[in-house]
């Protein structure tokens, strides 16, 4: 069995599934006693969140790149990034350790795939839903389509994350505004909806839309499950550049 290193922290409520999910992927894989050989650099969120607000990404960068090598020195074999906004660094950590970064994304897809779905919305932080790094590896990367939000319910999905999930509050008047946005998306064309942030399946389960839900969360930990076992293809240990 492989050991699996996560950076977590941010926030540590969706770290704390990641440490529930990848032990309860082990164990139904192998039985008994088994668990999971695994490291956790689990990093004060404060400082990145208020990085992120002044847009300062090299020193978020530098906070990873540091936590991505103690996770090698400690004897990692491969690296989950407990996050989908923070895999905006993804290339940088990935130059600066020796070791793979099991990509947040193409755990996902794979899911995505394998429903056979070609367009998808994607509900995140608004630097998820927003930029580049993320829309661009499921499109470019992937060939999906993807759609997000309004402007307007864009401001709300983040304000929900980070007023809310992130201090562990699940209201289910924030539920019931998601589920709308759901609604929204499901009306332009989406198939299923990509749970771009590793807190919205604390507020979202399978049975509060009527679309198919890929919570991030839980297909990045099934993901490290496997390439632990060395059960992953190849195929989906794709370049983070």
């Amino acid at each position: 069995m492989k050991t699996i290193g996560m950076i977590g922290g941010m926030s540590w409520e969706s770290s704390e599934e990641y440490y529930r999910y990848i032990n309860e992927g082990i164990k139904e894989k192998l039985g008994g006693f088994h668990s999971a050989k695994c490291v956790m650099v689990s990093i004060d969120f404060s400082p990145m969140e208020a990085a992120m607000r002044s847009g300062d990404w090299d020193s978020i960068t530098a906070i990873l790149v540091d936590a991505a090598q103690r996770l090698e020195r400690s004897g990692a074999d491969f690296i989950l990034i407990c996050t989908n906004t923070m895999h905006k660094m993804a290339p940088q950590v990935q130059q600066a350790v020796s070791i793979p970064i099991l990509h947040i994304i193409d755990a996902t897809v794979t899911a995505v795939k394998a429903a056979g779905m070609d367009t998808i919305g994607l509900l995140g932080t608004r630097f998820t839903m927003e930029e580049q790094f993320y829309a661009a590896r499921l499109a470019e990367v992937h060939g999906l389509k993807v759609l997000i939000p309004e402007a307007e319910e864009r401001t709300e999905v983040h304000r929900i994350i980070f007023d809310e999930l992130c201090l562990g509050s699940i209201l289910p008047q924030s539920r019931a505004a998601y589920q709308q946005i759901i609604r929204s998306l499901q009306a332009k064309g989406a198939q299923g909806i990509i749970l771009g942030c590793t807190e919205i399946g604390l507020l979202l389960r399978p049975e509060d839309s009527e679309l198919p839900l890929f919570d991030t969360t839980k297909l990045h930990a099934k993901a490290a499950v496997d390439y632990a076992l060395d059960l992953l293809g190849d195929e989906v240990m794709k370049s983070v550049g």
